[in-house]
């Protein structure tokens, strides 16, 4: 993972500063600093999760798929279960099964029901890779470590509130 650029300065809130010279005091600048900052802390997380993934020969999707396969009732989903619950197009649940095929980390078997389609299914190589990116992922405390337990709930607590907000979910 490369080390992000280290400013003398918050780009995010210099830029508010700006948006507020630009538009106005009351323009929505503390709304796009915020957005801003969201997307600037995925870009970090994904960066720090696909470094360490990368550890175990995976990137961070393919650990997501393996996750959500050893949370599975049978160790075993559709493709289109995968998309989506993954929340990707069908064409990118599709690849990442396929490039876990070919790690040996998923099998696919016919779906009996429908021979048009296939399940994925977790191997044990695929459940020790899992295990493997998991523990590091934990040891790293998913890249939040300078954050308290109060502050996880906070976290989790606005970000929740956007989500049911844009109706990610049935809340």
């Amino acid at each position: 993972m490369s080390q992000p650029v280290r400013l003398p300065f918050d780009p995010i809130a210099r830029a508010a500063q700006l948006w507020r010279a630009r538009w106005g005091q009351d323009s929505r600048a503390v709304s796009m600093a915020s957005a801003t900052s969201i997307m600037r802390v995925q870009q970090l997380l994904l960066g720090q999760f696909d470094a360490i993934a990368g550890r175990h020969g995976l990137s961070f999707a393919r650990y997501e798929a393996l996750v959500l396969l050893a949370f599975s009732r049978e160790g075993r989903l559709s493709m289109s279960r995968i998309g989506e619950r993954l929340m990707v197009h069908p064409t990118s649940a599709t690849n990442i099964v396929q490039r876990l095929v070919a790690q040996g980390f998923v099998e696919r078997v016919p779906n009996p029901a429908d021979r048009r389609s296939a399940f994925a299914v977790i191997t044990d190589a695929g459940r020790e890779a899992m295990e493997a990116v998991t523990a590091d992922l934990e040891g790293a405390d998913f890249g939040l470590s300078m954050l308290d337990a109060e502050q996880h709930e906070a976290l989790f607590s606005l970000l929740r509130t956007v989500r049911v907000g844009a109706r990610d979910f049935d809340a």
